[in-house]
């Protein structure tokens, strides 16, 4: 009996040494986030694609709940304010809203443009924010801010990982198919980088100009049938088409209308993602049940990236024991930060552009095929850093 409560003793010392102690009696720490979201594309190829109302949000309001489990026995408290943004609307001034609450934490569910914009706002205020869903590999690079995390993964990231996949398989012959809007193209660029990075060719780029209309109304299986066919023939010989369809314009279309009978890969077809409704390895079918439970539907990436935040928030609380945003963040991009996330490997920030470091999902909709980094791709630090753009390549200087 003694030994039995011997080794209680030690593993309840190990236990304490690992967390902080619990705040005062009658002392609570309160952390106060926000998430400021604009509207999404409201019409999408496939009525399966429509964007739920507490799309992303969803994902923060099950974090906060995790980290409240955790905070009752440490004296801390967690909260999420959700600010859905209409058309026109300044970010801004949400958030400036969002400080008169006491927040210190912003998630940022935003385009490009006005996460740089509240980046600027929130720069000598105190305030860290999380990009959970903008991909531009600029934010990261030549644009990167010292109050913003990268909790999405960039067009570099998602493309490396479905290039390491495709010359795996040894489909190295692409047909590049892109779009006609400028996020169409970043795509494009990543995956014309990936080939190149990972020894895949390229053997013809085509554009899909983006008439207007109505993507379902106008676009019938009997025109499309037509259409897709006449667009991909007479292309020199390859081994997988790769879609650049950001707008949600043409790439759905292509799977199964092709002129010749390859597979699909990018924006339709074998697609890259941090999260999927259908991945279940390494514990996730427990957090997708838990979010089911919650939000009567799937958990999707910007859902997953917006739990991520939270969490990551929440770890450092935890550990730290303040809720200081200056505390959390050095604790954030110190050598002792790592959050679990269900993808088979510890995430951690890349100290250079504070992008979190984590595996893509490859999925064709109804299963994951697989996850990279696939094996091969080495690394000196982290296998995860052969994904987007590594520390040698950086354009990043933090400001």
């Amino acid at each position: 009996m003694i030994f039995k409560h011997s080794i209680f003793a030690a593993l309840l010392g190990v236990v304490l040494a690992a967390c902080p102690l619990p705040a005062a009696a009658g002392a609570t720490i309160d952390v106060k986030a926000g998430f400021i979201r604009a509207p999404h594309v409201q019409e999408t190829l496939s009525i399966l694609d429509l964007p739920a109302a507490d799309d992303g949000i969803a994902g923060a309001k099950l974090a906060a709940e995790d980290n409240n489990t955790t905070g009752r026995f440490l004296g801390q408290t967690y909260t999420i304010e959700d600010v859905r943004l209409q058309p026109g609307d300044d970010p801004v001034a949400a958030l400036n809203g969002l400080l008169q609450h006491g927040v210190s934490f912003v998630l940022a569910d935003l385009p490009a443009a006005a996460l740089l914009t509240l980046a600027e706002a929130a720069k000598d205020k105190g305030v860290l924010i999380f990009n959970t869903s903008a991909p531009e590999d600029s934010l990261r690079e030549e644009n990167c801010r010292v109050n913003v995390f990268h909790v999405a993964p960039s067009y570099s990231m998602l493309a490396d990982g479905l290039a390491q996949y495709l010359v795996w398989k040894q489909w190295k012959r692409w047909l590049l198919f892109k779009g006609s809007h400028p996020q169409d193209e970043l795509y494009a660029e990543a995956l014309a980088r990936a080939a190149k990075k990972f020894g895949a060719k390229i053997v013809e780029e085509r554009i899909y100009e983006d008439t207007g209309g109505g993507r379902r109304s106008d676009s019938g299986s009997v025109q499309t049938q037509r259409l897709i066919p006449v667009a991909t023939q007479n292309a020199p010989a390859y081994d997988v088409l790769v879609a650049a369809d950001e707008s949600e314009v043409f790439a759905n279309y292509l799977p199964f209308r092709t002129w010749d009978p390859r597979p699909v890969a990018g924006s339709a077809g074998l697609e890259p993602l941090s999260w999927d409704g259908t991945h279940e390895q390494w514990g996730a079918i427990q957090l997708q049940n838990r979010f089911m439970k919650l939000a009567s539907r799937r958990m999707n990436a910007r859902d997953n990236n917006a739990w991520v935040a939270m969490r990551m928030i929440g770890e450092a609380a935890a550990r730290t024991g303040s809720n200081d945003p200056k505390i959390l963040r050095d604790y954030l991009t110190g050598p002792e930060f790592g959050i679990a996330a269900f993808k088979g490997q510890k995430q951690t920030l890349r100290h250079w552009n504070q992008q979190l470091r984590q595996p893509i999902l490859l999925g064709d909709g109804r299963m994951i095929v697989s996850v990279s980094p696939q094996e091969g791709f080495l690394h000196q630090t982290s296998e995860l850093d052969t994904l987007g753009f590594d520390q040698p390549e950086t354009k990043c200087k933090l400001q």
